[in-house]
């Protein structure tokens, strides 16, 4: 019997699998600061990034999508027909420099990067005096699509943040 019971438990630690990690949750709710590259403009298209540590989520949004006027009503733009959402793990902890840089860091390196299958932007804008507009950029129905065709549900990044634009 002995025997027999070590038997199972040698095949069951053979059956373990510690092979690829999973990616379970995308979670960006907590890092209020959205970064960018310079002056984000009504006119041009704009990198918007925000980064928790080794893994950082980018938004592309088009020309024109930001306006600076007070918005009637939520301007919506559909991930991957207008607009890019992505997100990237790297190897180690990713600095403003990463995006920056003309010639980027060399480290850290991705290890991994996820671009975003389907989903929705909605921006609100207000504006502070005459010439300040505030863009609220809300994120749903997010989702992102590994490699091996697995589907990243666990996505709590709602708020993407607020960004200001200038007349």
């Amino acid at each position: 019997m002995k025997k027999l019971f070590s038997f199972i438990l040698f095949l069951c630690l053979l059956s373990c699998d510690d092979g690829d990690l999973a990616i379970e949750t995308v979670n960006f709710d907590s890092i209020t600061t959205v970064q960018t590259c310079g002056t984000v403009s009504a006119t041009a298209s704009n990198l918007l990034f925000k980064i928790n540590g080794a893994e950082a989520l980018i938004l592309e949004l088009p020309a024109g999508l930001l306006k600076n006027e007070i918005s009637d009503g939520v301007i919506t733009s559909e991930i991957s027909s207008t607009s890019k959402l992505t997100y990237r793990i790297f190897t180690d902890e990713v600095s403003n420099d990463y995006f920056c840089d003309v010639i980027p860091p060399t480290t850290p390196s991705v290890s991994e990067e996820i671009t975003a299958a389907e989903g929705t932007i909605f921006i609100t804008t207000t504006t502070e005096g005459s010439e300040t507009f505030n863009h609220l950029i809300e994120l749903s129905g997010i989702s992102f699509i590994t490699e091996d065709g697995s589907r990243i549900t666990d996505l709590q990044i709602d708020l993407f943040g607020t960004v200001t634009t200038v007349l």
